[in-house]
Order: C-alpha cells, then sequence, then structure tokens
C-alpha cells in the first residue's frame, strides 16, 4: 500500500470514528457543550468543521501525490470515491437534523434541509452507478464544470452549517428564519449545482444506459 492510498485509508477509519463519536455523545443525557462567546460556535462542531477541512484537503492530496509519483493503484481508486462519499454524505445527514442529532448543541440552528440532502445523496448514487455501467463498457466519464462546482459548494455548505452561519450571521442579528441566511443560499446552491450536474452527466452518457448488440 502505497503513501496516497494510506492516506486515503486514513481517511475513511477517521471518518468511521468520528461517526461513532458524534453518535456516542448524543446519547449521554444531560450533556451540554460551551459556546465560545456570542459567536454560537459549539465546540464539538467546531472540531468537526476542522476535521472535515483537513479530510477534504487530504482528499485532494492523495489525489495530487498519486499522481505525481505515479503510484495511482485499482486500489487507490476504489478507495478515494468511498472515503469522499462517506465523508460527505455523513456530514449531509448528520446535519440534516442537528436538534437530533447532536441534541447537546442547544445554540445551533444552522442546518441542511432534508430535501436538499435527498437531491444530493441521490444524485451521487446515480452518477456512481451511471460510472460503474460506463466502466464495464470501458468508458471513462470526465468530471464536468458543474460536478467540481458541485464538490466546492458542498464542502462550503457543511461548512458554513457546522460553524452555525457565522460570522454571516452578525449581518441580521434580529432574523429569526433559519431559511433565509447567507448558509441556507450557499446550500441551496450547492443542492442546484448538484442536481443540474446529474442531469448533464446522464444526458451526455445515456447511451451508456443501453445494451450493447
Amino acid at each position: 500500500m502505497n503513501l496516497p492510498t494510506k492516506i486515503t485509508f486514513s481517511r475513511i477509519i477517521a471518518t468511521v470514528v468520528l461517526i461513532i463519536a458524534l453518535f456516542v455523545l448524543s446519547l449521554i443525557p444531560d450533556l451540554h457543550t460551551p459556546i465560545l462567546g456570542n459567536t454560537r460556535l459549539n465546540l464539538i462542531f467546531l472540531f468537526v468543521f476542522v476535521f472535515f477541512v483537513v479530510a477534504s484537503y487530504t482528499d485532494h492530496l492523495d489525489g495530487k501525490l498519486a499522481r505525481k509519483n505515479n503510484q495511482v493503484t485499482d486500489l487507490g481508486k476504489f478507495l478515494d470515491p468511498v472515503a469522499d462519499k462517506l465523508l460527505v454524505s455523513s456530514m449531509l445527514i448528520f446535519l440534516c437534523a442537528p436538534s437530533v442529532f447532536a441534541s447537546y448543541n442547544l445554540e445551533q440552528t444552522a442546518f441542511i434541509p432534508v430535501w436538499c440532502v435527498i437531491i444530493m445523496v441521490a444524485r451521487d448514487t446515480v452518477v456512481d452507478a451511471l460510472r460503474f455501467i460506463a466502466a464495464q463498457k470501458g468508458v471513462v466519464i470526465a468530471a464536468n464544470i458543474f460536478g467540481k462546482l458541485k464538490t466546492v459548494l458542498q464542502m462550503v455548505a457543511i461548512s458554513c452549517v457546522l460553524l452555525n452561519d457565522f460570522p454571516f450571521h452578525y449581518m441580521y442579528p434580529n432574523n429569526t428564519n433559519p431559511y433565509l441566511t447567507v448558509t441556507m443560499f450557499i446550500v441551496y446552491a450547492a443542492t442546484l449545482t448538484s442536481f443540474i450536474s446529474g442531469v448533464i452527466y446522464v444526458w451526455q452518457n445515456r447511451k451508456a444506459f443501453l445494451e450493447s448488440k
């Protein structure tokens, strides 16, 4: 196992450990974690934010190292999308109901609507299935600009929700509508871009669904 693959595998293990830790914390009765002043930043969510940023960077790093050092392997090709989807999808699901999965964070108002999570997770599932079918026919589906933009917006949206709309909430101190925030706008943008990129992938590669004659 080369270095890029080790980085990818470590990201998978770290993500699983994080998910288990968050689950255990949600089971502790009457647990309330401290907030940093009037920032509305929860210490646990701040730690998850740092973890998410580092993990997202290693997702870029392992691929860069693999290409640079000519260390691209079949195992790495398999593990990299698994690590990516595990990290992003788990964060999307966790943040769609923070009041349930993180009841210890009483100050958390930012979240990702369930319908947004469904669209983004469903899009990735469909595109992954399309890539698999295309690969069986020897066709490589390249990423398009909307797919790359979707990835960036998803990471920004997750980060903003983890930071509970910080520092944007200072712009509208009297706003009580969680759907009218900068963070929610970014979430909507990520959802729309995800849907558009998925439609483009399917349309441009629709022949991959057809049986070979």
